[in-house]
Parts: structure tokens; C-alpha cells; sequence
């Protein structure tokens, strides 16, 4: 049995769910002669024992122990002011780093990072887990096959059921950075295109205190790409019906609905349809569980060299400069150009 032991770095809401994931991957690894370990740390000493002990992982007090103790990857689930570090750290130990998105709170504070990856030939994944949600996986490989034919629209749709607290809102960077980057990211991923204009538009009908920190509840973006296809890109914080993630590619040959399924946050105004009738997801962990599994398990098969890496930071970086065109363009109410990709 060959043990692979993965090291963690906050275990907040999205941290815990990690370290429950890299629990949950001996069901599937082992079988495979491979055994996971998880050593974690976090400031909040006392809650990151409580969840080391509840999985039987190991709780380390600090990032230097954590990498000196010999570790093969770095998962990071820290706030986003601190990925830029904790990547450099992961980079410097010499082991592969899963980090979740975005790489650093801009663009500009982002490239340095590229930079020391690149200079060091350092491994980092980047944590857009719809890369792995078997619907856009679908979508992608009907449109590669050419069964959609040439894609006249794409319309992607992210909608939260709740807002996050208004304290983590006054830093997300605003709501195209925080919540529809990761439809920018696979609308670029799908099509093999770059967006290249975005024009947004914004409201704030809930709390007036998400207006007061500076974001919107409500936005949507239209999106060009390099060969002029459109697409829209729409967000909210405000959507009771439940936790919403579609996106509607439509083709000269056919079109596909990713997300459209009987937990769909949706009812049917037609006269005797009962489609869907389950009940809808509540939130994004739900929604995209198995996505969040699998992406922890391709980060193991990026350690052991068994795959290329699934999100470089260019890829995320990428995405990262669409978001920040649609916030610039939502602040001055023109559309605005997308800087060149940075993408190798």
C-alpha cells in the first residue's frame, strides 16, 4: 500500500468540506493499493483539532510544520489575501499545490505568482471544480464531436439561494469575481475561445447593506468571444427557489442544458407539468459534491504523475481577467475589452 499524505490549510465551511473529501478518497484509492493521510492546520486551533480528531487526520500548529513534516501535496482553503504565499510556500517545498480559486485578490497581484511558479517549475492546481461536474463534461465532449455543430448562444447561470455574510462580501471583490468567474471559466474551458468583451449591468434590491459594501445582489454580463459568438452571464445572491447552476449552449445542430435536472431550482408554468419535482439543491456544496470529490482525486493523480494538470493557474488567471473586465465594465457602464490571456 502506498501512502500518499495530503496537507490542508483551513478548515473553514470549504476547508472542511475538503478534508472530508481527502477522508472519503481511501473508498475509492485504496482498492487502487493507495492509502490517503491528512494532516491539517489552521489558526483556529481548537475547531481544527475538533476536525482532526473527527477524521482521524493529524492536526499540525503551523504552515512550517505542516510542510516540514514531509507532506507530498499542499491543499489550500484559506482566505484569498493568503493564496499568494501559501502557493510560494507549496512551490518552494517542492510539492504539487491545490488552491482554491482565485490565485491572489487581482489580476495584477496574481502575476507575480505565475511568475515564481513558472521560474520554479512548480504544480499547482487550481480549485474551478465544475471542470469536473459530469453535465459540463458532457456539454464539452457533445460540442467537441461536433454534435451541437457551430454554438450560435451560450447563456450560464449562477444563483445562490442565500447571501454569504455582507463581511465576507466586502472583500470577495464583487460578485463577477467571486461567483461568476467560475462561468467564465468554463465557458472558456467548453469552447476553446476567449472572451474578449464583457458589458455588465448590476442591481440591489435585498439587503442595502451588500450596496453599502460596495458589490450588487444581481448582475448580468454579456460576453463576446474572439469569434464573435454572445453569450450572457448571470448572477444573484437572492434566488429562493434554491441553489441554481445552468448553462444553455445552443448549436446549429442541436443544444444542451447542463444542470437541467429534477433537483432544477425551477417549476414549469405549463398546464400539467410536473417536471422537475424533486427537491432542489440548497447550496453550491450540494450541488456540485461529486464535482468536489472528483476534483480531490485528480489532485492525488496529479501527485503520483498519473494526469496533466486539470486547472493550471493560467487557466484561472484567465478567467480571473473576465471578471475583473466585467466588474471595471459594471462600474462604468460601458462595455469593456478583455486584456490579452495570459494563458501558455
Amino acid at each position: 500500500m502506498k501512502d500518499v499524505i495530503l496537507g490542508l490549510v483551513g478548515v473553514g465551511r470549504i476547508g472542511v468540506m475538503h478534508a472530508n473529501n481527502i477522508a472519503a478518497l481511501n473508498e475509492v484509492l485504496n482498492p487502487q493499493g493507495i492509502r490517503v493521510l491528512l494532516r491539517l492546520t489552521d489558526v483556529a486551533e481548537d475547531h481544527a483539532r475538533t476536525v482532526a480528531s473527527g477524521l482521524g487526520a493529524e492536526f499540525l500548529p503551523s504552515v512550517e510544520t505542516l510542510l516540514a513534516s514531509g507532506v507530498d501535496g499542499l491543499v489550500i482553503a484559506t482566505g484569498t489575501g493568503t493564496h499568494p504565499e501559501l502557493i510560494k510556500a507549496g512551490v518552494d517545498a517542492g510539492i504539487p499545490v491545490f488552491c482554491e480559486k482565485p490565485v491572489a485578490l487581482n489580476v495584477d497581484d496574481a502575476l507575480p505568482v505565475l511568475d515564481y511558479i513558472r521560474e520554479r517549475n512548480g504544480v499547482v492546481q487550481i480549485g474551478h471544480q465544475r471542470r469536473f461536474d459530469a453535465g459540463y463534461l458532457e456539454a464539452r465532449r457533445a460540442y467537441q464531436a461536433g454534435e451541437l455543430g457551430w454554438i450560435h448562444s451560450l447563456r450560464a447561470v449562477t444563483c445562490d439561494m442565500t447571501p454569504p455574510p455582507v463581511e465576507f462580501l466586502a472583500s470577495s471583490g464583487g460578485l463577477f469575481r467571486d461567483c461568476s468567474v467560475h462561468d467564465f471559466d468554463i465557458l472558456r474551458w467548453l469552447t476553446g475561445r476567449e472572451i474578449v468583451e464583457v458589458y455588465a449591468k448590476g442591481s440591489n434590491n435585498g439587503d442595502p447593506a451588500i450596496g453599502e459594501a460596495g458589490d450588487v445582489d444581481t448582475a448580468l454580463a454579456l460576453v463576446t468571444f474572439d469569434d464573435g459568438t454572445v453569450g450572457t452571464v448571470s448572477a444573484t445572491r437572492y434566488n429562493g427557489a434554491g441553489h441554481d447552476v445552468r448553462l444553455e449552449i445552443q448549436g446549429s445542430r442541436s443544444s444542451l442544458m447542463v444542470g437541467l435536472d429534477d433537483k432544477t431550482a425551477m417549476a414549469s408554468a405549463e398546464a400539467g407539468t410536473t417536471f422537475p419535482s424533486g427537491k432542489p439543491h440548497q447550496t453550491f456544496a450540494e450541488r456540485f459534491d461529486q464535482a468536489y470529490r472528483s476534483e480531490m482525486e485528480a489532485f492525488v493523480e496529479l501527485i503520483l504523475g498519473r494526469r496533466d494538470n486539470p486547472c493550471t493557474p493560467e487557466d484561472a488567471v484567465a478567467a480571473s481577467r473576465v471578471a475583473d473586465a466585467a466588474q471595471e465594465s459594471l462600474a462604468a457602464g460601458v462595455p469593456v475589452k478583455v486584456a490579452v490571456s495570459v494563458v501558455s
